[in-house]
């Protein structure tokens, strides 16, 4: 059985505070099964902006696994915010978690696959 979204998601954002990073909700989807986004600031002022990855790059022995995608890498925020509206026009389910860390290494946060 996959953890829901609203679980994982809380997961995700005690995880982060709990390292002295920041992180919050800034779109709450569906709770069962909203997709998921993540909004990246990084140390420069730029965003990196990561969605769902396709559900063929998932490990079918792996059901509670979220894998993530980079959508969009050193964007400003506009452009970030104006491919969440988009998103959020299409599927107003979806989950924004917004995440600020600066010490690079995003591995233990969520996994990101090549898209």
């Amino acid at each position: 059985m996959r953890l829901t979204s609203d679980f994982w998601v809380s997961a995700l954002v005690r995880r982060v505070n709990d390292t002295g990073a920041f992180a919050a909700l800034s779109n709450r989807g569906a709770m069962e099964a909203g997709a998921i986004f993540i909004k990246f600031r990084n140390s420069d002022g730029t965003y990196d902006l990561f969605g769902p990855a396709p559900q063929m790059v998932y490990d079918e022995t792996k059901p509670d696994e979220r894998l993530f995608t980079r959508l969009k890498s050193g964007s400003a925020e506009m452009d970030i915010n104006d491919d969440l509206e988009k998103q959020k026009r299409w599927d107003r389910d979806l989950w924004i978690v917004e995440i600020e860390d600066y010490r690079g290494d995003r591995s233990e946060l969520f996994s990101v696959v090549d898209g």
